[in-house]
């Protein structure tokens, strides 16, 4: 068993792993990890200890991002504000990825790495269909899976990366909501302005929070044609630009009601 006295964190590390472990308290009837966990090679131990409390107690599902596949490098991070972003692909993975599926498959979590999967909550059926990272070409699609679909109360599609041609694919699919990470929410961002990038090919309004794609939100007389889709501004920064402006971390506590 890892106690947090084996961890050689800082005070600061130490406040942000416990206030990862504080969101049980929240008793959430499902989690939802859209990935960028680690960027560290030594950073799964302090990991499972953040998300202990969650992966003991409660459903989840999960799908990976690159930062749990290769370790960040430095560059200037200011390069993001004239370089189109888009998929890349890079050499064999250099971080415990696999090792951290298995432990969150071992707790019962759904791994949706370009798969479909169901979970049960409360009695309520839930389907997913998720993508392994777009941000590195890896997505691809899932093809239908009725034994996983079939009595879903609720269909959501999983995606680290917001790229546009995923979200286009779980709302042709017919997802309920679509659920992502990855941008940061723009991280160093204007204050009433928001954010001046992405790092995908999401438009910055987008770039954190509940909206509608691919048009307006749902509940307005112009979006019945949209589903929802909520962009997660996250808890992390990158190692080497490890600083956030008008953008503070977070995670997000949704409810589903019925319609």
């Amino acid at each position: 068993m890892l106690h947090v006295s084996d961890l050689h964190l800082t005070p600061t590390q130490h406040r942000k792993i416990a206030w990862v472990r504080s969101l049980a308290d929240l008793e959430p009837d499902l989690v939802i990890d859209t990935g960028d966990n680690l960027a560290h090679r030594e950073a799964l131990p302090p990991l499972l200890h953040a998300l202990g409390p969650l992966l003991e107690s409660t459903p989840g599902a999960f799908v990976m991002g690159s930062n749990d596949y290769y370790a960040p490098r430095p560059k200037n991070p200011a390069r993001y504000l004239w370089t189109r972003s888009g998929p890349r692909t890079r050499s064999k993975p250099n971080l415990p990825a696999r090792e951290l599926a298995a432990a969150m498959t071992s707790a019962g979590w759904a791994d949706l790495t370009n798969r479909r999967d169901a979970v049960v909550v409360g009695g309520r059926r839930i389907a997913f269909a998720g993508v392994d990272d777009p941000h590195l070409g890896l997505d691809e699609f899932p093809a239908p899976a009725p034994e996983h679909d079939d009595g879903a109360l609720l269909r959501l599609g999983v995606t680290h990366a917001p790229y546009t041609r995923v979200l286009d694919e779980m709302y042709a699919d017919g997802a309920d909501a679509i659920i992502a990470g990855h941008t940061h929410g723009g991280q160093l961002c204007v204050p009433f302005y928001g954010a001046l990038v992405t790092n995908c090919d999401i438009d910055q309004r987008r770039a954190k929070g509940l909206h509608g794609w691919p048009g307006a939100r749902p509940d307005t007389a112009d979006g019945a044609a949209s589903t929802w889709l909520h962009v997660s501004a996250g808890a992390g920064t990158s190692p080497y630009a490890p600083v956030r402006f008008a953008c503070r971390p977070e995670a997000t506590l949704i409810t589903f009601t019925a319609r």
